[in-house]
């Protein structure tokens, strides 16, 4: 009998020590930044209330277990004393034999069978309670069922966004917009809204974007006609600079012409093509001396945010939020075009133009140039959302920059009034003239479904309407002669 309560005890301490090891354990468990806030698993605010409901259950549950562990602890005190007792009953009862032995042997021995008899009775009453603790299994799905729950909120982090529509916008933007106007799509806002929440990992990715409702099929996008006439007068032809896809990695957050001499300036990571050394300290004379990617000696400097897979846990310690792996361009072109209504000029050497704005999301579309769409369906273009394409078919990025320049100078205080976009008939404002314009097509495979994304400012949720892109002129002369002559001559060289 002693030896069995001695078993149960025993029994019952190994399911307390279990129950703790298996409560650590699911505890440690931690998702990785970048899958963790993929905006592919990004649940709908029922299934977030859901989710809430869920963690209220589980915690009431520990609760539950943390209760039944501590009666186990009690009990297990009990059985320790009711042990403790017999043994002394077990001391004194030998004592008596050993007195009884001396007078009466056969009486000691009736005495002997009436004190086991009434411990036995004892130890009973004593362990009666103790029962509890051989069926601690059937407590053993309140740990299961922690650890399921982790299970589901790790696949789906608490998150919503609640877009509220902004005015449409059309074609053109600031200073007479471009030929790739918008779609009439409302704008997301930069500062969404979603449910409160305890969980670290969850409140990260509910302030960090992109959102499902960033990401539009590509095949809901209506159909348009695009571009300008040109009349007698336009120049028709086209040059392209091939500088490669950067496939020498030439990458930093920098941004020597909007913020000169700060490192991490952009706060989010460009691709570079063209000029080699181009980085925060770059100067004329610093482009100038350096080499370039590009054919026929262009020492330009292209580049713009770069795009990630937010599938692949890579980067996800960045300050910024600028998670996941980097992608490369499948294709890159830059390719100069004419005006619609004039011949163009030579652009000065060191000229400096960005078009888009990075901070539109919080800014406001005046400035905002960002046009997406995807392989076979170039006459659909979102200005403010992602486009999911179909299999087969690549993003497309189209980044025009303006190409009304004020001929006098190579930059300004804002980065744009030197140069402007021409008007919607595609004439250049008064007091300016038509220079070469770069387009700039970037295309890219991404993973399918909405788990790709900008990189881009903070507080700008990797909203689409933020890209952007820059482009200093460090041509040769003789070279952008040869650029003016083929688009003037209507050739494609």
């Amino acid at each position: 009998m002693t030896s069995s309560r001695r078993m149960a005890a025993a029994m019952s301490a190994l399911a307390v020590v279990a129950s703790g090891l298996v409560s650590a354990a699911v505890i440690g468990v931690g998702p990785a930044r970048a899958d963790h806030c993929d905006p592919a698993e990004q649940p709908s605010q029922g299934q977030q209330q859901n989710n809430q409901r869920q963690r209220n259950a589980d915690q009431q549950g520990q609760d539950d277990q943390q209760t039944g562990d501590q009666q186990q602890n009690d009990q297990q005190g009990q059985d320790q004393q009711g042990q403790d007792q017999q043994q002394n009953g077990d001391q004194q009862q030998n004592g008596g034999q050993n007195d009884q032995q001396a007078g009466d042997q056969q009486q000691g021995q009736d005495q002997q069978q009436a004190d086991d008899q009434q411990a036995a009775q004892g130890g009973a009453k004593l362990l009666d309670p103790a029962a509890s603790p051989e069926a601690a299994p059937e407590d053993t799905p309140a740990d299961e069922q922690t650890a399921s729950t982790f299970s589901r909120r790790r696949n789906n982090p608490t998150r919503t966004a609640t877009p509220v529509p902004t005015n449409t916008r059309g074609n053109g933007g600031n200073n007479g917009g471009n030929n790739n106007g918008g779609n009439g799509t409302a704008s997301p806002t930069a500062s969404p809204t979603g449910s409160a929440t305890n969980d670290p990992d969850e409140a990260e990715c509910a302030d960090l974007g992109p959102f499902v409702e960033d990401f539009v099929d590509i095949r809901q996008v209506p159909p348009q006609r695009f571009g300008v006439r040109f009349n007698r007068n336009g120049s028709r032809g086209t040059f392209v600079s091939q500088c490669g896809r950067n496939e020498n990695r030439h990458n930093n957050p920098d941004n020597f012409i909007v913020a000169p001499g700060v490192s991490n300036g952009a706060h989010h990571i460009h691709d570079y093509v063209g000029n080699v050394s181009t980085d925060a300290f770059s100067t004329d004379e610093s482009l100038a001396a350096a080499g370039t990617t590009c054919r026929l000696g262009d020492k330009s400097t292209y580049f713009w945010p770069v795009l990630r897979d937010r599938k692949v846990d890579q980067n996800t310690n960045d300050p910024d939020g600028n998670v996941g792996q980097q992608l490369t361009a499948r294709s890159v072109q830059l390719q100069f075009r004419g005006n619609a209504t004039s011949r163009v000029v030579a652009m000065p050497r060191f000229l400096r133009i960005i078009t888009g704005d990075a901070k539109a999301a919080t800014n406001g579309p005046a400035n905002a140039k960002a046009a997406w769409t995807c392989t076979g369906f170039q006459n659909r273009i979102t200005n403010d959302k992602y486009p999911l394409c179909p299999r087969g078919s690549l993003v497309v990025r189209i980044l025009d920059f303006p190409s009304c320049w004020d001929g006098q100078n190579t930059d300004s205080a804002n980065h744009r009034t030197h140069v402007v976009f021409p008007d919607q008939s595609g004439a250049c404002p008064q007091g300016t003239r038509a220079i070469p314009q770069l387009r700039m097509t970037l295309t890219y495979s991404v993973p399918q479904g909405p788990s790709y994304a900008l990189d881009a400012f903070p507080e700008q949720k990797h909203n689409p309407v933020t890209d952007h892109a820059d482009f200093a002129n460090v041509m040769p002369d003789r070279l952008m002669q040869t650029v003016v002559s083929c688009i003037n001559r209507g050739r494609r060289c």
